[in-house]
């Protein structure tokens, strides 16, 4: 059926927007609010008719993170308990559950144990039965059978001097229940009895506005041959060719431009949309062609300055994109924020819509009024594929935002190393700052992110840039006890001198493994890793660590910035062994012999019987190595 989907009807309400995108399904009447649950209770318009409702994995998943399988809410004692959803493999159930006596029989709140919602429920289950309150016993009879088209069980209850006229709590009449459902018999029993049409509930939907959102044209056609008004209106000023456009019942739309004469084609709801935007929103394609096939006005613009290209773009409808696109749209028009399509696209992660409108034309380097262009967008919400075909478009790395923020900026902030890692294979500059003066590097030792760091550590940066408090990025990351942060920033300091002095010689020297800042657990570095771990923590006295370090050209920055992590009057054993590991790392970055080395440094700060020590466990080790191979 053209325009099934899972949406709301009109006037129904949603509070809480993280809510509504966990349940993004309908309920045909409004449930009151809690604080802890949806406002509107998941359903589906099937529901009206009681039949199953098709729900995937996803919505049942969101479905029972709230209603546990096998939980029915229904009204308290006296009210219908066909007014229950049950999640089941199928979807969700709503179906009435006959009673003793031929009554229906009452409700409660059918339950298993719930951890902590005990008292949620209870209270949701008081504000369910307050729908039905002011309806008496048979009133409530009365409305269940319209919902069902039990036109015998209507007449058997009119036949006794029941209140046809009677309305819920939320203004509902037992035609509003008809007509949603589609029920041609109870409608034209209903109407026999001069039911009023034009009734609203408190959200202002009506007999005529339901119909047309539920795509039922014979109730519509009915209502209308009784007298109902066709210019009727909602509370959020959607008539019935913006609900049917929504919905996209195509024939609907049929009958109110051929038949109606009052239904403006380009009548504005509250928010200033059209049928036209309503249908680019949602993705109906049938509906959008019918619109402009009728001469609709494509230009209009809805109160936050979206035209109907921005709707389709920002909800990922490529069909219909490119239907809007084909007639024309001006695709560069932006919107009250100054967005264009292209950015919202790219906003909310839509790559084949991106991809369309860069084919199409889009500039792609447009900004907003936060001067953010899109690739500002893709890194900020990790859209690594959209930010690669933006770059493939040709758009500028380094732009900068009102905070002076570059694309790389707002990645690494994030926490998005596939972004930065695009960026880096873009060449872009590496020391760009922000309005704090911030490199990538200091946005990443602040929040410790070692694979970002590292990453831009490898292409080597400046690590002498200081932000606005005049603090380079290695300052940073001690201030922020980030350890390992601070060990790989000394490691690349040390290891870009290295580099440096090795070219100003002219040496063939170079590293003989892959190039890392990160700790190293590598088997072949075990036995000398654990030499310098006993080194540090049972023979270097107080200050031999820093001595070796001035001995090593370790700067008073770096022993400064090792020195911050302070745990007690033991702390110099664990400073002595990062310092060492540190050392290490360069040593076998210039294939040089560590053994050699921890030598000349402890004779160097004039600790021979270590460094005597050390030999001779080195010579012994390399002994004990050869009678093994010889063996």
């Amino acid at each position: 059926m053209p325009g099934a989907g899972l949406t709301d009807p009109p006037g129904i309400r949603r509070s809480e927007p993280l809510l509504s995108r966990r349940c993004p399904i309908i309920a045909p009447f409004p449930i009151p609010t809690s604080n802890h649950l949806p406002s509107v209770l998941p359903s589906h318009p099937e529901s009206w008719r009681g039949a199953p409702a098709p729900l995937s994995t996803q919505h049942r998943r969101s479905f029972t993170s709230w209603f546990p399988t096998g939980a029915r809410l229904c009204p308290r004692a006296g009210a219908l308990s066909g007014c229950f959803w049950e999640p089941s493999a199928s979807g969700l159930r709503f179906s009435p559950t006959a009673g003793k006596a031929g009554e229906l029989s009452t409700g409660g709140l059918e339950r298993r144990r719930w951890s902590r919602r005990g008292s949620v429920i209870r209270g949701m289950e008081e504000q369910l039965a307050l729908e039905n309150d002011c309806l008496l016993p048979l009133e409530r009879q009365f409305h269940e059978a319209a919902r069902q088209n039990n036109v015998g069980k209507m007449k058997e209850l009119i036949g006794i001097g029941v209140n046809i006229r009677a309305k819920n709590n939320v203004g509902r009449l037992a035609l509003h229940w008809a007509s949603g459902a589609g029920h041609e018999q109870a409608v034209r029993l209903l109407l026999e009895y001069e039911v009023s049409v034009d009734d609203k509930d408190m959200f202002g939907m009506n007999a005529l506005l339901l119909s047309a959102w539920f795509g039922h044209l014979r109730i519509l056609q009915l209502l209308v041959n009784s007298g109902a008004k066709s210019n009727c209106e909602d509370k959020n000023g959607l008539n019935i060719l913006h609900c049917a456009a929504q919905r996209g019942h195509v024939h609907v739309l049929e009958f109110i431009m051929e038949d109606l004469e009052d239904v403006p084609l380009d009548r504005t709801d509250k928010l200033n949309r059209t049928a036209f935007h309503l249908a680019a929103e949602h993705g109906q394609l049938d509906a959008l062609d019918f619109l402009i096939g009728s001469g609709c006005n494509h230009s209009i613009k809805d109160k936050e300055g979206n035209t109907a290209l921005h709707l389709a773009a920002k909800n990922g409808h490529s069909s219909v994109l490119q239907r809007i696109i084909d007639i024309g749209l001006d695709l560069e028009e932006k919107n009250a924020e100054g967005l264009t399509a292209l950015h919202m696209a790219t906003e909310e992660g839509h790559l084949d819509c991106v991809q369309l409108l860069l084919q199409a034309g889009s500039k792609v380097n447009a900004q907003t009024q936060k001067q953010m262009n899109c690739l500002h967008y893709a890194a900020l919400h990790g859209f690594d594929d959209i930010a690669q075909a933006l770059i493939d478009a040709g758009i500028s790395t380094d732009a900068a935002n009102q905070q002076n923020a570059s694309p790389i900026h707002i990645a690494v902030l994030n926490n998005f190393p596939s972004i930065v890692r695009l960026l880096i294979e873009a060449e872009i500059n590496l020391d760009v700052t922000d309005n704090r003066q911030q490199t990538p590097l200091h946005i990443a030792a602040e929040n410790a992110r070692q694979d970002i760091a590292e990453m831009i550590l490898l292409e080597g940066v400046n690590l002498n840039l200081t932000d606005k408090q005049g603090k380079t990025s290695l300052d940073v990351a001690a201030r922020g006890n980030h350890i390992c942060l601070v060990d790989m920033i000394i490691k690349a300091d040390r290891f870009y001198k290295w580099e440096q002095d090795n070219l100003k010689t002219g040496s063939d020297s170079w590293a003989m493994k892959p190039l890392t800042f990160k700790q190293d657990h590598g088997v072949e570095t075990q036995h000398i890793r654990s030499v310098l771990w006993h080194l540090a923590t049972k023979y270097l006295k107080h200050n031999d660590w820093k001595k070796l370090a001035h001995h090593w050209k370790f700067t008073d920055a770096h022993i400064r910035a090792i020195e911050q992590q302070w745990a007690g009057t033991k702390s110099y054993r664990e400073h002595g062994h990062r310092m060492l590991l540190i050392w290490l790392h360069g040593v076998i970055m210039a294939a040089e012999n560590p053994n050699k080395g921890l030598y000349e440094g402890l004779v160097g700060i004039d600790r021979r019987d270590l460094a005597e020590s050390i030999r001779k466990k080195a010579n012994a080790d390399s002994s004990s190595s050869k009678k093994c191979i010889t063996m």
